[in-house]
């Protein structure tokens, strides 16, 4: 790609077109979509609701500007709030500005009740986005090579590590950011019981609680957001992926009392909420609520699971299976750096992080049939390997 800048490892493979948990190339060759462009296209690709509804609204409105009120974003607000926690929504294009969104309110909000500080603590492996913010706020320094200088404000611990949590609380902290589940650093799940622990933490010393549900919401992990699993809430929650099912989309959702920290002026985005990616977003939801997708995820989830672990007696170089619902990864005890072009080869999408953990985040539509082509095949590829 002679005039596109050089900022991704891209496969040998350009796909051209998709329909549910296929994809298929430019030669027409056919895929099994175990990626969805990194847990985007939950309901698939093509859904018929979505491309419905894109097209309806292509014919009447692509774009006005926030300065006018824009009724679909009061749909789309009403129905996250509905299935998650009373809130407001700001909505903007991607998870980053989803994130950056949720920083800057956490700080505005700290600011002006002049009780704490407004230094943020996130977590060691965290993932929050390619802003210099967003960036700052990772706790995976590697994002941040060539960088310098980083915005301060941002202090790590240890995910899941309770006491260390503690220990970081200073005066000049107001705010704790984390995903649920950690997706870009290893698909890594907390003890049981750790987002209830950083919730009472947090309501005990002031402090918000922000959620990155950017991969893990919208029914990806067996609940339409994660932090169900744990019946918390929190004070800010950010979203975006799969909210559009591919259209982008982010959104940044608060409590309405932190809400109020925004005012006209104090943050905006030119296409965030426009009437084209406000119309995917309903559709997507509206769906994932009539067909109880989040159900279909849990069940799916647990059937992937059980089969990837049925291959631990065979492939002995496969550690450990673990997620929840549909975001799982298969962590090797060597690199498995080969099995993105593999999978190529045989058919399949398949994503590697961290250079070892095999991350599946496939359509939550996906079959049964599906699943055991997929597992068929990396039970293939590791045979192929020696693994």
């Amino acid at each position: 790609m002679d005039h596109v800048m050089n900022t991704y490892s891209r496969q040998g493979v350009s796909i051209a077109r998709g329909k549910g948990c296929l994809v298929w190339d430019e030669t027409g060759r056919q895929y099994l979509d175990m990626v969805s462009g990194i847990a985007v296209c939950n309901l698939g690709h093509a859904h018929s609701a979505v491309v419905q509804a894109l097209k309806d609204q292509a014919e009447k409105l692509f774009h006005c500007s926030n300065l006018y009120g824009i009724p679909q974003q009061e749909t789309l607000g009403r129905m996250i709030g509905e299935n998650s926690f009373p809130s407001r929504v700001f909505f903007c294009n991607s998870g980053a500005e989803a994130n950056e969104a949720a920083i800057k309110l956490a700080r505005r909000f700290c600011n002006a009740r002049g009780k704490r500080g407004s230094f943020i603590i996130t977590c060691d492996g965290s993932f929050h986005g390619r802003t210099l913010a967003t960036m700052a706020a990772t706790g995976q320094t590697k994002f941040r090579k060539g960088y310098d200088p980083i915005p301060a404000g941002f202090l790590t611990v240890p995910y899941g590590d309770i006491p260390a949590l503690k220990a970081a609380v200073t005066d000049e902290v107001g705010a704790v950011m984390l995903e649920p589940i950690q997706g870009e650093g290893g698909v890594n799940i907390p003890p049981q019981g750790y987002l209830k622990q950083v919730r009472e933490l947090c309501d005990d010393l002031g402090l918000l609680l922000v959620l990155d549900e950017v991969q893990t919401g919208m029914a990806r992990t067996g609940k339409m957001f994660a932090y169900l699993h744990e019946g918390i809430t929190p004070d800010i929650m950010t979203l975006a992926k799969a909210l559009g099912n591919g259209f982008p989309v982010g959104a940044a959702v608060a409590r309405p009392e932190v809400a109020e920290a925004f005012t006209p002026g104090s943050h905006a985005s030119t296409f965030g909420g426009n009437p084209l990616a406000m119309a995917c977003a309903i559709a997507t939801v509206s769906t994932m609520v009539k067909d109880d997708i989040p159900g279909q995820a849990a069940r799916r989830g647990a059937y992937l699971k059980e089969s990837l672990e049925g291959l631990k007696g065979t492939h002995p170089a496969l550690r450990e299976v673990r997620g929840r619902g549909l975001m799982v990864g298969a962590d090797f005890e060597s690199d498995i750096s080969f099995f993105p072009q593999a999978g190529i080869e045989h058919g399949i999408l398949l994503n590697v992080i961290q250079g070892r953990i095999l991350r599946l985040v496939p359509p939550l539509v996906i079959s049964t049939q599906e699943i055991d082509q997929a597992v068929e095949t990396i039970h293939t590829i590791l045979r192929e390997k020696g693994l």
